[in-house]
């Protein structure tokens, strides 16, 4: 009855109420443009180049820099490895995906006023995959310490056992759905744990301190992650320049969302002091959302072989709607029986829409043009990643995240260069680039590095062209923010192949 009574409450004061992570803010804060091949063969520096369709995305003063419509379209090979170690386990997985994952064109319009210093201008939009969150990877091995046990007790802690338990006549679905409208995610694990038989109330059925059902330590654990999706951007841009001299561009960009990911924890022991033996616990999540961000930029030509460039990149606006499903199956002796418990609520939770703020970033580049020959460039951008925001800031939730995101997280510096030399219609292209870690601590999540190399080829009004990148990337991940809080340690290999077709319209 208490339910009830306080259900039309609940739906309004826990709508938003997810256990959001500092994970959550980075996956969406952090760039990685995946290009063109020229792009990326020349390691994403192309802030004072322009000339390419990926680069509007870095500089929107780049457009103004081609002498004709240009078109051009991409598709790339990706693979990520995995070795993951943890409590001196190893394993090895491997994720590979072909999308297309960058299409644009930039439409030039040349002034007939040859009095006006305004030579041309241009049109254009450019879509680019900025980040591919398609990954799979395990994690084994022997904790001797720490079960998953400990992730219900302390979501349980301070809580009514009526508050986490189905009333009289009610299935585990009308339970599970009931206690999350009205008192949201935190409920909702104790109610797994409780019904699971994973967790017990310390003395008698009144008391808000619970105790865990597995016991005994050396706990054989064996974690599974799995994700999907995309994060895309689409760039509307208007660019100009003045006496080839000076070029200035302002791009209006539309941002995409979508993240699915299954994480899966099989858990075992043998301990003649634990009442449940086995768990098996699932959680699914999909992420959609749209945001908005804009650009401003400018490149000028210092001399005919040497340019600057400056461009602003503000914050991405969205707005973010999560659904989430679990399942709990356990095993537990119980009178000299084996006894499986499934908690299968099928229920799938619809969380009200919530926004995020990421952080704006500011580029300085330097290019050397050596006539028809080759060229060499460089960029500098600046990213302060603490500024990121979880909003309605009012939600006491988003606010000790927000306050957690200032305090965990740092401005980092990011910086790639890139060469390119020519021989008659080839093009040989070399590329580095290095990312700081966005945590104040990098042994938990490392710096990013790697080099690219890649060829073109030049047929007159087509070019086709092919990069090679390699990045790669340390870092920790934990499980799960309560209780079971190990972590993993995991070096991400990522490994690129990207062919691109360019062609003058």
């Amino acid at each position: 009855m208490k339910k009830l009574l306080m259900l039309s409450i609940g739906l309004i004061s826990t709508s938003y109420i997810l256990a959001q992570d500092i994970t959550d803010a980075l996956r969406y804060s952090m760039d990685g443009i995946q290009g063109t091949a020229r792009y990326r063969a020349m390691g994403g520096a192309f802030g004072a180049l322009g000339g390419d369709m990926s680069s509007v995305n870095i500089n929107p003063a780049g457009s103004a820099i081609f002498n004709n419509s240009h078109a051009s379209v991409s598709l790339g090979i990706f693979n990520t490895n995995n070795d993951t170690n943890y409590f001196n386990s190893y394993n090895s997985d491997t994720n590979t995906n072909v999308d297309l994952n960058q299409l644009g064109a930039a439409f030039v319009f040349k002034n007939t006023n040859t009095n006006s210093g305004w030579k041309k201008f241009s049109l254009s939009f450019a879509y680019d995959r900025t980040a591919d969150f398609d990954n799979d990877w395990i994690a084994s091995g022997v904790n001797a310490n720490n079960t998953i046990g400990s992730y219900f007790v302390e979501y349980a802690n301070g809580l009514p056992v009526d508050d986490i338990s189905a009333l009289p006549g009610e299935s585990i679905s009308q339970a599970y759905s009931e206690i999350g409208s009205i008192f949201g995610f935190q409920n909702q694990q104790a109610f797994l744990g409780y019904e699971g038989y994973i967790i017990n109330p310390d003395d008698d059925d009144t008391t808000d301190n619970y105790i865990s059902n597995v016991t005994g330590g050396d706990y054989n654990q064996r974690y599974t992650y799995a994700s999907r999706g995309y994060n895309g951007k689409l760039a509307f841009n208007i660019a100009t320049s003045y006496k080839d001299k000076l070029y200035l561009g302002l791009n209006l960009n539309s941002h995409f969302i979508n993240f699915e990911r299954t994480t899966f924890l099989n858990e075992s022991n043998s301990n003649a002091s634990s009442v449940v033996s086995h768990v098996d616990f699932e959680n699914n999540l999909l992420t959609t959302g749209s945001g908005f961000s804009f650009q401003l930029g400018g490149i000028a030509k210092i001399t005919e072989e040497f340019r600057v460039g400056l461009s602003y990149n503000s914050p991405t606006w969205y707005s973010i709607s999560d659904e989430t499903s679990q399942y709990l199956a356990t095993s537990r002796q119980e009178d000299g029986s084996n006894i499986n418990q499934i908690v299968s609520p099928n229920v799938v939770n619809i969380y009200e829409e919530y926004k995020l703020k990421t952080p704006g970033k500011v580029t300085g580049s330097l290019a050397y043009i050596f006539g028809r020959k080759g060229l060499l460039s460089f960029d500098y951008a600046v990213k302060d990643y603490s500024s990121s925001k979880f909003k309605p800031t009012t939600d006491a939730i988003f606010s000790s995240l927000n306050t957690s995101i200032s305090n965990d997280l740092d401005t980092a510096v990011s910086y790639r260069l890139g060469g390119e030399y020519r021989y008659k219609q080839v093009s040989f292209r070399g590329g580095y680039r290095f990312e700081e870690s966005p945590y104040k601590n990098d042994n938990f999540y490392g710096d990013l590095s790697g080099y690219s190399l890649g060829l073109g080829y030049n047929f007159g009004d087509i070019n086709l062209d092919f990069a090679f990148s390699q990045s790669q990337r340390d870092y920790n991940y934990q499980l799960y923010s309560q209780g079971l809080t190990d972590a993993t340690q995991i070096e991400s290999k990522f490994t690129d192949f990207i062919l691109t077709l360019g062609f003058n319209l």
